[in-house]
């Protein structure tokens, strides 16, 4: 047989940080369905994310006889140079009055969000990821006194995204390096709202009249 040599594209930098907000259900349960509008912000200096995957070896007969993996969730730790206190307080589940007193603290359950994060690659290539059900786990917020030359303060917020479905799929993304992505699929495009399945992708590409 021929031998096949690939030069798969190396990444470049990470691109703007997206997230919509889920329109939960009555019963406080995420809603697939229902999402606010997208928000995009150019605030990201790094993205780490760990799929958190179990997996048991099944014996029978004195030997391995399978081992069954299972992903149960994704941590994103992302590096933000800055953040909207208005959407990180939304995250965090706290009181947001109408007068601008923001209650923090108390233990209330936190919305979903849908995360989306963009991966540039030299050459042009690109990687669109949606996480459609996430919270917020953990923020960082330091604040260090000014000095003579300017210096990044940043922070961290880390998002655990969830499985969404019935199958227990926790993301979606497409790749440019792929041959079947998607012709006409821009950024703009993909990002705009959250997409969960085929039909979200098609109607992204091709709005319904």
């Amino acid at each position: 047989m021929a031998i096949t040599t690939k030069r798969p594209k190396i990444k470049e930098t990470v691109g703007a940080l997206y997230y919509a907000f889920n329109v939960m259900k009555l019963t406080g349960e995420f809603d697939p369905e229902n999402y606010e509008e997208t928000v995009k912000s150019d605030v990201v200096k790094t993205i780490n994310t760990t799929d958190n995957t179990g997996s048991t070896v099944v014996r029978a007969s004195g030997a391995d006889y399978m081992t069954a993996y299972q992903t149960s969730s994704a941590d994103n730790e992302v590096e933000v140079v800055a953040i909207d206190p208005e959407d990180l307080y939304k995250m965090k589940g706290e009181d947001i009055h109408e007068n601008g007193l923001v209650l923090g603290g108390a233990p209330k359950a936190r919305p979903y969000f849908a995360f989306g994060k963009l991966v540039k690659k030299v050459g042009g290539a690109v990687e669109y990821v949606w996480y459609p059900k996430c919270q917020l786990v953990e923020n960082t917020d330091e604040a260090a006194t000014s000095e003579e030359e300017f210096s990044e303060q940043n922070d961290t917020i880390t998002i655990k995204a969830y499985a969404f479905d019935n199958e227990g799929h926790i993301s979606v993304r497409v790749n440019s390096e792929m041959s079947n992505f998607p012709e006409g699929l821009t950024e703009e495009k993909f990002f705009e709202k959250p997409i969960l399945n085929d039909t979200d992708l098609t109607n992204a590409i091709t709005p319904a009249a």
